[in-house]
């Protein structure tokens, strides 16, 4: 009883006294339903969920928050269902605590699969309820200051889940003073030896750091009265966890980072926060280059303050934060301060709450596109990059993007059909490659041509998880589309061969194959055909009864027999092999592979023998009249050692408008060198055309086409 009155006289600050009195309901509720377990620690288990609820009220959220976190674990751990809490205490607090729930009905391979699982769950709440994350995240941190009576390997799982996932979302939110708690936690938990050292470290440091630190502080308040300004002047202590990933990024020893002197100055209006920064600079000098307004361009998370970088008395370097009270409070409960502002309807939501739901509409997105929760998961670790870059659009709109992002990202960032469609980019007006990095300030604006489709390459450098996302969905659909239409024909071929089509085979029959075979659709098969995952000839033989297995004779065995067309050289199922580099006009044969669908050789390569004979496994295929695309062949020049061989080789492919995709050098002896170059032509006509030219040049002595 003294624990719920001394809640409910905390909540008597900033609740009316109905609400107040739907919390106790709710304690009193959760007591009951979680009588008899008990906390591995020996106390009741309503001491959690207390617990969880106190550090929400800290933050002086709403009523419906503190009492779904009350009932939190009231769905997971008992018998009490959702619509029993939507009886008792409304919708909104059952869908809240539903949110929250685990998915505990469900069997999952692994453990990591179903955190996974579990988190997409939760992202779909916040969707509809950002409070969702502000109770999980509470209810993370009480089990985190609770973590000591758990097992070590089971305290070190969870301290990783915490620094990898909840604590960059604590950041996300804006909400600094959980993000600072969570790391020393997780850190302590994760990483014990090394958290004790620094701790010792820092206690031994504080000592001789008190003088210097209260007289850096005397010497700013002083300059600030003399300039008229009320403010307050505080040292930052440095927490464990940033002083560790300091010392491990920059490769700085402990003195390095402790000689770094930090000071908050927290003031009344915005103008006076770039009044004190003038006062500051004249007081010491600032270092060049280490300035940051994100008053004017806020970060991320909404978080808004000036960062200045002061060279002090000895030479050593300050670093000064100045903002107003709102920004000071929104710095520290970031979404949570939403709370504070929302009774009143004229108040617009910080930034802060804004940006959130920003984010979490663009969770939905990299859900609605993630292949699996593993998949899903893994893009929103990568979004959760704290430092950000900011670039312009041609328009003057400020794009928020993580370090290390390139025009890829920016595309993404936009629009993700601006993503697919992007072809080049322009930096500051001038062409730039399309994986180069960004940098703040940087106004970059995207060229895209219709028809454009994602290169898989982009996988290789792209930062953000809405641009990997939205590749990897375009070329997982484009896959599944193009081994469909492969499978198709393929298993039409088959059918010809018995007389059959698929379009005369019974609904029912099929219906029985798609059960034998544990899928729900024709197109799954179709696309599993075109992998070469299954056999059309099987296939075709499941669909057509042995009495209907008549062979194909007339028009129809011609059509059986037809080869198969190949109109196209950038397929994500049909390849060309490297060992014998096919192009049209060359004779061609093409056999199945598992997993990489059809896989076509000349006809006369060594590679492909011992499967000339098997029809389940080689095709016969053929050029169409209009193949369309660029095919790599390798050429093999041996030439006569002159200076600026290579470069003339060069020029006489360009003028042939065919590119090198890449050159080997191999020096025979002082005077004699073979080139072997990847280059990419249209067809036959087109390579012998280009070889012809070579051998016009008077050091070439011989020129061929290598094969195998």
């Amino acid at each position: 009883m003294q624990a719920i009155d001394a809640f409910c006289h905390q909540l008597s600050s900033y609740l009316p006294q109905a609400q107040i009195q739907q919390v106790r309901r709710a304690y009193f509720y959760a007591e009951q339903a979680h009588d008899g377990p008990k906390r591995r620690s020996g106390e009741a288990y309503v001491t959690h969920p207390l617990a969880v609820a106190r550090i929400l009220a800290d933050h002086t959220l709403d009523y419906h928050s503190l009492i779904a976190a009350l009932l939190h674990d009231v769905i997971e751990d008992t018998g009490i269902s959702k619509n029993t809490l939507s009886e008792q205490f409304g919708e909104t607090v059952a869908d809240l605590v539903d949110g929250v729930s685990k998915l505990t009905q469900i069997e999952f391979n692994s453990k990591a699969e179903a955190q996974a699982e579990n988190f997409q769950k939760m992202a779909m709440a916040m969707a509809k309820d950002i409070r969702v994350i502000l109770v999980k995240l509470a209810d993370r941190l009480h089990n985190m200051r609770t973590l000591g009576v758990l097992k070590p390997e089971k305290r070190r799982r969870i301290a990783r889940e915490t620094l990898e996932i909840y604590a960059p979302i604590a950041n996300r939110l804006g909400m600094n003073s959980l993000r600072v708690e969570f790391q020393d936690l997780g850190f302590q938990a994760l990483y014990p030896m090394r958290a004790r050292r620094i701790a010792a470290a820092v206690r031994a440091a504080r000592g001789h750091r008190k003088e210097v630190v209260s007289k850096i502080e005397d010497s700013i308040k002083r300059c600030l009265e003399q300039e008229g300004h009320i403010a307050e002047v505080s040292g930052r202590e440095k927490h464990l966890y940033s002083i560790y990933l300091k010392m491990r990024s920059k490769k700085k020893s402990f003195s390095d980072i402790m000689d770094v002197y930090a000071f908050r100055i927290v003031v009344d209006s915005v103008d006076s926060c770039y009044r004190v920064l003038g006062a500051v600079h004249s007081l010491y000098k600032p270092v060049h280059g280490e300035f940051r307004d994100y008053i004017a361009i806020p970060k991320a998370n909404g978080y808004q303050s000036l960062h200045t970088v002061l060279i002090g008395m000895h030479g050593l370097p300050i670093e000064v934060q100045i903002r107003t009270r709102e920004m000071d409070v929104v710095a520290e409960s970031g979404i949570a301060s939403h709370w504070l502002y929302k009774s009143d309807d004229d108040n617009k939501p910080p930034a802060s709450a804004v940006r959130a739901r920003e984010w979490i509409k663009s969770l939905l997105e990299l859900q609605q596109r993630a292949g699996n929760s593993l998949e899903f998961i893994e893009h929103v670790k990568v979004d959760l990059f704290p430092d950000e870059v900011y670039i312009f659009t041609p328009t003057g709109e400020i794009i928020e993007l993580p370090v290390g992002a390139t025009a890829v990202d920016f595309a993404y960032a936009v629009h993700t059909d601006v993503g697919n469609n992007c072809v080049a980019c322009r930096i500051n007006r001038q062409l730039a490659p399309l994986s180069q990095t960004l940098q703040s300030g940087q106004t970059v604006s995207i060229v895209t041509a219709p028809g454009a489709q994602p290169n898989p390459a982009w996988l290789n450098f792209v930062t953000t998880g809405k641009a990997r996302s939205a590749i990897r969905h375009f070329l997982k659909t484009q896959r599944h589309a193009e081994s469909t239409e492969l499978g198709r024909r393929l298993l039409e071929k088959a059918l010809l061969g018995m007389n059959q089509t698929l379009d005369n085979i019974p609904t029912e029959r099929i219906d029985e194959l798609l059960r034998q075979a544990g899928v729900e659709h024709l197109d799954d098969i179709l696309e599993g055909i075109g992998l070469g995952n299954r056999v059309a000839y099987v296939v075709a033989k499941r669909l057509s009864p042995d009495e209907e297995q008549q062979p194909a004779s007339g028009k129809t065995a011609r059509r059986a027999q037809a080869p198969l067309m190949i109109d196209v050289a950038d397929g994500t199922v049909i390849s060309f092999a490297r060992c014998c580099r096919p192009i049209p006009g060359d004779p061609i044969i093409a056999h199945i592979s598992a997993g990489r669908g059809l896989v076509v050789h000349t006809d006369n390569c060594k590679n492909i023998a011992e499967m000339r004979e098997n029809p389940e496994k080689c095709l016969i295929v053929n050029w169409s009249p209009d193949v369309r695309g660029e095919f790599i062949v390798d050429i093999r020049v041996e030439v006569n050692n002159e200076r600026g061989i290579i470069a003339q080789l060069a020029t006489k492919i360009t003028e042939m408008e065919a590119n090198i995709d890449k050159i080997t050098l191999d020096e025979k002896d002082a005077g004699f060198n073979v080139i072997t170059l990847s280059i990419s032509v249209r067809n036959r006509l087109h390579l012998a055309n280009i070889m012809r030219r070579i051998r016009t040049m008077r050091p070439v002595i011989r020129t061929m086409r290598v094969k195998n």
